[in-house]
C-alpha cells in the first residue's frame, strides 16, 4: 500500500477518494460487540467476557475501533513501520467515529499516548500513538507525562506472562507532573492491543500516582488474548 497517491483509496483503489473511501470504511469498520474491559469480540448481548469477569484488567474500560485484520493490519504497517505518518488523520477519524469512543475522549481530563523508548523513537522517527492522540484530542493530548523508561525486546509472539515480565517497570510518570494526575480520568491510547500487557504496565504506573479512572482506547484489537 505504500506509495499510493492520496486521492486513491488504499483498499479498493477507487479515486478520487480519501485514503480509505466511505464504502471501504463502512465495509471493514463495522461496529462489533466487544468486551467492555478488554475489547475482545463477544456474542451479542454480552458486556464482559469470562476472562475479564474472573480477572479484571487494571484499566476500567477498553475500546477498539477495528480488528487487527485486513485491511487495517496492512495500513498500520505503512503507518508504523514504513514511515507514512500521513495516515494519522484518517485513522484518528476512524477511531473517533467508533461508538463510545468520542464520549470517552470528551469526558477525559487528558489523553496519554503509550510512549516509545528513546531508541525506538529514533529508529521510527515518530510515535504513531502520539500522532493519533494529537489528531483525536488536540490540547488534551499529553505526550510528556507518561514516560517509557526501558527498551524492551520485541513482544511479537510472546505469551502474556512473558510480555508482562518484559514490561515490568517499563513505564513511569514524569515526577514533576505526577501530582496533577491525582483523581483524574484519563484515556490511555495505543495503536494495537494484543494481550493487553503494554496497557497493563502503563496503567500500573498511572495508578501509582492516584489516577482515578483509565479508559484504554486502541485502533486495532487482535482476535485472541
Amino acid at each position: 500500500m505504500a506509495g499510493r497517491v492520496p486521492s486513491q483509496c488504499a483498499v479498493c483503489h477507487a479515486w478520487p477518494s480519501q485514503r480509505v473511501c466511505d464504502a471501504c470504511a463502512a465495509r471493514f469498520a463495522q461496529p462489533a460487540p466487544r468486551c467492555q474491559r478488554c475489547a475482545l469480540r463477544v456474542p451479542e448481548g454480552t458486556t464482559v467476557c469470562g476472562a475479564c469477569t474472573l480477572h479484571p484488567p487494571l484499566f476500567d474500560a477498553c475500546m477498539a475501533a477495528v480488528d487487527y485484520a485486513y485491511p487495517w493490519a496492512d495500513i498500520l504497517g505503512d503507518f508504523k513501520f514504513r514511515g507514512d505518518a500521513g495516515w494519522a488523520g484518517t485513522l484518528a477519524t476512524l477511531v473517533r467515529s467508533t461508538p463510545r469512543i468520542e464520549p470517552a475522549l470528551d469526558a477525559a481530563d487528558r489523553v496519554l499516548p503509550v510512549p516509545l523508548s528513546a531508541q525506538r523513537l529514533r529508529e521510527r522517527g515518530f510515535n504513531q500513538s502520539a500522532l493519533l492522540a494529537r489528531q483525536l484530542a488536540g490540547p488534551k493530548a499529553d505526550t510528556h507525562t507518561l514516560l517509557r523508561t526501558a527498551t524492551t525486546q520485541s513482544q511479537s509472539g510472546l505469551p502474556r506472562a512473558q510480555r508482562l515480565r518484559n514490561l515490568h517497570g517499563a513505564f513511569a510518570v514524569e515526577p514533576g507532573r505526577a501530582a496533577a494526575l491525582r483523581g483524574q480520568h484519563v484515556v490511555l491510547l495505543d495503536d494495537v492491543m494484543t494481550t493487553g500487557a503494554t496497557l497493563h504496565a502503563a496503567t500500573q504506573a498511572l495508578r501509582e500516582t492516584g489516577v482515578a479512572h483509565v479508559t484504554a482506547v486502541v485502533l486495532a484489537r487482535t482476535g485472541t488474548d
